[in-house]
């Protein structure tokens, strides 16, 4: 443990972590024959047309808003970078996901550092860069990498909006969570729940100042879509239209054909409310464990593998029961933090729960706990030392605090 009170130890470590972790996904790229799902053709369909005919739209000819234009704009800045008519963008995609994979790692530890310290920021960077998803998913042209590296850059911000009390802060993380909802919608509630909860711990009147300015911040950035809409489309728009994930969701076990709800002639969104009211007034329980556990156990039972690959690039040995391991590590880590829940590490635990509910009212995919994955991995690797430090108090009577500290 003494080792890492030499800021060049710590240095030397984490180094020999990002060369491993660097390796491990060049030589995933490199080796195996990478699939393309059917989102990443449709998204390949719709940069195209949007860069040839000025058209966004997805899935059509006409202009729609069926997705945020984050992922899109990423997608066609790297085509006419390397002249998509001539080059394949694809492997280039590919390899910007690998930058941004090890941008990621290096959030995650800088993160864990300022919640707890440099040795869990490391366990915490070890435990990513051997994490299988995160390196599978570098070979998919989806959302996930692109959306991982702007949701922890906006954790790192709020992080520090919250401990410097900052309105700068807070305008910056505003406008980077508002990057990260043009590419995953979903994640545009968050930014509430972090200011009361700042509010709670501090009582500081001013968090509603630093939520304002924070709310500004996510509007500089997204009212350009907001504009677009309203022009083009004629309507409010404040992410995306496609409600498929919404009515999907409304299926318990994924049993399409139940006969719950007559579809003909309606849209999906009436006919997931309608599915809705139907299902927990005369299917309660069924409905009320679906939209509970039952999602859950969807969401977090299973590793992403990106959009598949072969031969299997295998990474390490009993990856099924890794990430077992860091999910119910992730679970100890939010009870024992919300115990004493008037910490920075706090907030982590909070945007995991605030997540995994705004989950709940949407079909439920092991691809989507992947950009959960890294909090989990953060406040596991606390727990661990916790528990670790607890164990070995009551094993040495001449253990200390002092001896512990980084």
């Amino acid at each position: 443990m003494n080792i890492l009170r030499s800021p060049k130890a710590v240095w030397a470590m984490l180094a020999v972590i990002l060369l491993i972790a660097v390796y491990l996904r060049i030589d995933f790229l490199t080796s195996v024959k990478h699939n393309v799902s059917h989102d990443s053709v449709y998204y390949d369909e719709m940069v195209k047309r949007w860069i040839e005919k000025g058209v966004y739209a997805y899935k059509a000819e006409t202009p729609n808003a069926q997705v945020a234009p984050g992922f899109p704009m990423f997608m066609a800045g790297i085509y006419k970078l390397v002249d998509y008519t001539h080059n394949d963008p694809f492997p280039y995609l590919r390899y910007a996901n690998l930058l941004l994979s090890m941008v990621n790692l290096v959030l995650i530890y800088f993160i864990a550092c300022k919640l707890v310290n440099a040795r869990i920021g490391l366990i915490a960077t070890g435990a990513a860069a051997i994490y299988p998803p995160f390196i599978w998913a570098n070979g998919a042209i989806l959302t996930e990498v692109l959306a991982t590296f702007l949701f922890l850059a906006y954790i790192y911000r709020q992080l520090r909006a919250i401990q410097t009390g900052r309105g700068r802060d807070s305008l910056i993380a505003g406008a980077l969570l508002g990057c990260t909802a043009l590419v995953r919608p979903e994640f545009l509630p968050v930014v509430v729940p972090i200011y009361l909860f700042y509010w709670l711990w501090t009582k500081n009147r001013a968090a509603w100042k630093l939520l304002l300015l924070a709310c500004i911040g996510l509007s500089i950035v997204m009212s350009p879509w907001w504009i677009r809409n309203l022009v083009t489309l004629n309507k409010v728009v404040l992410t995306a239209t496609q409600t498929n994930p919404f009515h999907a969701g409304t299926y318990p076990y994924k049993n399409w054909d139940d006969g719950l709800v007559d579809r003909h002639g309606k849209t999906q969104q009436e006919v997931a409310i309608e599915r809705l009211k139907i299902g927990f007034s005369e299917h309660t329980w069924l409905f009320l464990k679906w939209y509970t556990v039952g999602k859950l156990d969807y969401i977090y039972s299973r590793m992403y593998f990106g959009s598949g690959h072969t031969p299997m690039y295998k990474v390490i040995p009993l990856r099924n029961q890794y990430h077992t391991a860091m999910i119910w590590t992730g679970v100890i880590g939010l009870i024992l933090t919300l115990r004493r829940w008037r910490q920075p590490l706090t907030m982590i635990a909070l945007i995991l729960v605030v997540m995994s509910f705004i989950r709940l009212l949407f079909i439920p995919e092991y691809r989507y706990n992947f950009i959960a994955m890294p909090l989990f991995i953060i406040i596991g690797s606390a727990a661990a030392e916790m528990i670790a430090r607890w164990i070995y108090a009551r094993i040495s009577p001449s253990f200390t605090k002092e001896a512990t500290e980084v």
